[in-house]
């Protein structure tokens, strides 16, 4: 942390909290500026990418859970495995054991089987007292993303996206021919020629989650129609 940065990456803040005093960074979601210093909107934790800074407001942080499949950003590379940003205040570790196939580190350099920037699909494997997170490749539903987009969304919205049984999602699949994959951390990936309309629905979704009944038939009337 620079002299300047008065808060870490993922420290709590609560609304009006000075994160950074210094012109070399810009605003981002959920901040503001007041002469030379950088301050948050709410309650929340900091985010830092690059010169911007944000805050990711507390009700969007996702809270790891054993079992869950989230998506996450290779950030860093250590001797033994990668830390992935899976948007949550933990931080997230994938260890060799935990990808499929044996790596000799002696032989293989760790940025070729994932490299900083890829986007991983993996399951949280274990959530520890000091609240770290570490994560598999072995499910066979991991991956590592090529192409496609990124959307995101309140983690409390995703059940609402799948629905029972993975209604919602499927009806999305079905009417786009969208590949598509949700993370519980609240990032989905969307793969095929109707990306756009697939991220209508989504938004959609998420503005209209509270609806207690007839979501899936709205959103499947929205799509066929959008088809037409």
């Amino acid at each position: 942390m620079t002299k300047d940065m008065l808060k870490n990456e993922r420290d709590f803040v609560v609304p009006g909290d000075e994160i950074v005093k210094s012109m070399d960074y810009l605003p981002g979601k959920h901040t503001f500026r007041e002469g030379d210093s950088i301050y948050a909107k709410g309650l929340g934790v900091v985010s830092i990418s690059g010169r911007v800074v944000s805050m990711i407001p507390l009700s969007g942080v996702y809270t790891p859970k054993v079992g869950d499949m989230v998506i996450g950003e290779v950030k860093e590379i250590q001797g033994n495995g990668w830390v992935v940003d899976i948007s949550s205040i933990c931080e997230a570790y994938l260890p060799l054991s935990g990808v499929r196939d044996y790596i000799d580190t002696s032989r293989t350099r760790l940025d070729s089987v994932y490299a900083i920037g890829e986007l991983l699909y993996a399951k949280i494997g274990a959530v520890n007292s000091a609240d770290s997170v570490h994560l598999s490749m072995q499910d066979s539903r991991s991956r590592k993303f090529n192409g496609g987009r990124i959307v995101r969304i309140s983690p409390s919205k995703v059940p609402r996206l799948i629905g029972k049984m993975g209604s919602m999602i499927n009806t999305i699949k079905d009417k786009t021919g969208c590949r598509i994959s949700v993370g519980q951390n609240g990032y989905v990936w969307l793969d095929g020629e109707n990306i756009e309309l697939a991220m209508q629905a989504i938004d959609m979704i998420e503005e209209k989650a509270h609806k207690t009944s007839g979501l899936t038939d709205a959103v499947a009337d929205f799509l066929g129609g959008k088809k037409k």
